[in-house]
């Protein structure tokens, strides 16, 4: 530990040491606070678990001479097993401290007996934190330490571990990672950087107990600076930068016997589609009732309760239905002294043999600056279009508004702001909540980078489109990306169509059921862009268009066929089209290595078409710093669209066996059967299979052709035989006669 640091120690009453049910712990800090006189004030909630009654459990005290003013307050207990049984409880108290320090960082730890019985025969619990007390350059505040925690018992069957997700949230936006604190388990591994357990072999049955570390680091190069003057700098989530937060998690997992069926929602419950997802943001007020809604099914067991890990006097309303299905709605009012504070929430659905997912949300507690504007959501076959009413949200400026992705704008009229956007754009997430699939985006208001002060109000509105897996998404979402909706202020609604054509007329598209479009190599693949636009002049530039062997455009396995503006792939052939089009072809190919499909990802721009200085005016920039900075009225933004994937499949043919340009057959979208090139000497491709079943096939014509011939040959011997024979007996006919006669 750095020189200068401060231990905070925090020793338990007889309640907590003396326990022999410790499940597990969790702390979360809000944000320090700097006062006069050089000292911090700080504020930890610590949650504990365990067994049966948690209402008795002590509080914290702090080594004399570290703390000034000490601050703590009762132990609530917040959730408890229902069934009568006591198999476990948590209970959540917090404790305000004033830190004499003019030092980097504070430590707390504690420690006691007893672990809850379990397969690695731990006894000793030890929990501990680290706070760096510098003021970051960035945000100009201390920095806070990453939100976590889980409920008091998790139950998984042997045969049914696949993952546990562990909620680590950065207030700051810091890059959390975890790691085992301490060995972990046999055969249990954790992913550090998404905190995801996983079982990497067979895991032993019965209780194990874990001790994780949690740690965040910037992800920008930012400066300390403390109350002494002095200043520290730290890399972004450089390897050697120390974390500038350290918060212990502890907890247990019961791995219960095998059950027959695994399968999420047939006995073990499934979270439905109204339940949050794991890592939310959710907003409460102060003084105002936030409420959290969760469904879960389990169609051949019975929900008998939701386990929660959650605040001081948050209450539980649990019902249940004769179908499988169960709902829970947790309420709690937040109090001034909560504002600010980001509170974990984590949630199972419990039965008598086992339990579902651990999910777990952040909830922010702000004052009434929130907007939450009244918003009308239209959803159809492939996009969504959003309205807010004006009204709803009075003095908010539509220009400082922006959507997940803000290269997406929203347009208004005089009583509305609205935008559009399709499925894959825009920030556009995709959730699969069991029984449905959700399209979720966001609206956000902003501030300007030069800003020091505001005086606007915070505006968060989400909206989302919900179908049940019960029909065909298909109906709803292709897989193949045919339509793109954007929405920039100057140039209103306007949207792409990316396909792949049967021919070069471009008038006969492959249909979405037949993706992926299974290719060949050497042919010509016709594909064309089409925009759309409220405008009734505008002009298509597709400045780039680029291959990858997933649907990832930012892989780093890439082909450019089209950069800047000018071809790059010398099989590429731009064919004649109307001034929001644009067609071409180029010959399928596939990279290098253990790769059968490629996908192709266009930039595409629309301009006003009487504008000599927009992109599309420029055309070809063979150097791209030539190019001019766009003007907001005369073009839109750069937006990327993606079709195929094509996938490769069979051998190719010669281009002198394609004299037709019709490649693309009706058959459900694939290519015909074309020939391999030669193969070169000595190496063994993939014509090669081709070339044994062509010399196999020469073979077997020449052997039948053989056999048929030497059957003739004996024919004809036999009846030359036969005939010699016939002669022969005529001549000694002819013989005898003669002597008779004579």
């Amino acid at each position: 530990m750095e020189a200068g640091v401060f231990l905070l120690l925090l020793f338990p009453l007889l309640g907590i040491g003396s326990t022999l049910s410790f499940y597990g712990d969790s702390i979360s800090f809000m944000a320090p606070e700097k006062e006069m006189g050089g000292t911090f004030k700080v504020t930890f909630y610590h949650r504990q678990n365990g067994k049966s009654n948690c209402q008795d459990q002590s509080s914290f005290s702090c080594d004399s001479g570290v703390c000034t003013g000490f601050n703590e307050s009762s132990v609530l207990q917040t959730d408890q097993d229902s069934t009568g049984q006591g198999r476990w409880c948590q209970s959540e108290g917090h404790t305000t401290a004033t830190i004499l320090t003019n030092n980097a960082s504070f430590s707390l730890s504690d420690s006691g007996c007893c672990w809850v019985s379990n397969v690695e025969g731990k006894t000793q619990w030890t929990t501990y934190a680290e706070l760096d007390l510098g003021t970051r350059s960035d945000t100009h505040t201390v920095n806070s330490c990453p939100v976590t925690t889980t409920v008091s018992s998790l139950r998984v069957p042997q045969n049914c571990f696949s993952r546990i997700r562990i909620l680590a949230h950065d207030p700051d936006g810091d890059e959390v990672k975890c790691r085992f604190a301490t060995s972990g388990p046999r055969n249990f591994t954790l992913d550090e950087t998404t905190c995801t357990l996983t079982s990497t072999g067979d895991i032993e049955t019965g209780i194990h107990v874990f001790e994780l570390m949690l740690e965040d680091f910037s992800t920008n190069n930012i400066t300390l600076t403390y109350s002494d003057g002095t200043s520290v700098f730290r890399e972004a989530s450089g390897m050697n930068s120390a974390p500038l937060c350290k918060v212990k998690l502890q907890f247990s997992i019961e791995v219960l016997l095998p059950i027959p069926n695994c399968e999420a929602g047939h006995v073990q419950p499934i979270f439905l589609y109204k339940t949050p997802s794991h890592g939310d943001i959710l907003h409460a007020t102060v003084g105002q009732t936030f409420q959290l809604y969760a469904e879960a099914e389990a169609r051949h067991a019975s929900i008998h309760d939701f386990q929660v890990s959650g605040p001081q006097n948050m209450t539980k309303v649990f019902k249940d239905d004769v179908l499988g299905k169960a709902e829970v709605t947790l309420s709690w009012t937040p109090q001034l002294s909560d504002l600010y504070r980001y509170v974990p929430v984590c949630f199972t659905a419990e039965t008598i043999d086992t339990q579902s997912e651990m999910r777990c949300v952040v909830v922010l507690v702000t004052q009434a600056s929130t907007t939450q504007g009244k918003a009308t959501v239209h959803c159809s076959t492939n996009k969504m279009t959003v309205a807010l009413d004006k009204a709803s949200m009075p003095g908010i400026d539509e220009n400082f508004l922006k959507l997940s992705d803000p290269s997406c704008s929203l347009t208004s009229n005089s009583t509305h702001i609205m935008g559009a956007m399709s499925f894959s754009t825009c920030g556009t997430k995709i959730e699969d909540k069991g029984d449905y699939i959700i399209f979720k985006n966001d609206i956000n208001s902003f501030e300007l980078p030069t800003e020091v002060i505001t005086r606007r109000k915070t505006v968060k509105i989400g909206f989302s489109c919900q179908f049940p897996k019960a029909i065909s998404i298909s109906n709803y979402y292709n897989l193949h990306n045919a339509d793109y909706i954007f929405t920039e202020s100057n140039f209103g609604s306007f949207g792409y169509t990316f396909e792949i054509f049967h021919n070069s007329s471009f008038t006969n598209r492959v249909e979405a059921s037949a993706y992926p479009v299974q290719v060949k190599l050497l042919q010509t693949i016709f594909m064309g862009v089409q925009a759309r636009s409220e405008l009734p002049n505008v002009m298509l530039f597709v400045e780039s268009c680029k291959a990858t062997p997933d649907n990832n455009p930012e892989n780093s396995l890439s082909y450019y066929i089209i950069r800047n503006g000018c071809v790059e792939d010398e099989t590429v052939t731009i064919y004649p089209s109307n001034q929001t089009a644009f067609n071409f072809g180029v010959q399928a190919f596939k990279f290098t290595g253990n790769y059968d499909q490629v996908y192709i990802t266009c930039s595409v721009i629309l301009c006003e078409p009487e504008s000599p200085f927009s992109r599309c005016a420029q055309g070809c920039l063979k150097d791209p710093s030539r190019r001019r900075r766009r003007g907001l009225s005369r073009e839109t933004g750069s937006h990327y669209i993606t079709q195929g994937p094509l996938q490769f499949v069979g051998q190719p043919f010669p281009d002198t066996a394609e004299n037709s340009q019709d490649v693309l057959m009706e058959r459900s979208g694939t290519l015909p059967e074309v020939s391999p090139p030669p193969a070169s000497p000595g190496t063994k491709s993939s014509g090669e299979g081709w070339e044994m079943r062509k010399i196999f096939s020469s073979n077997i014509s020449t052997a039948v052709f053989a056999s048929a011939f030497l059957v003739s040959v004996v024919l004809l011997g036999i009846m030359a035989r036969y005939y010699r024979k016939n002669r022969r007996a005529e001549d000694r006919n002819v013989l005898i006669a003669s002597e008779w006669e004579n």
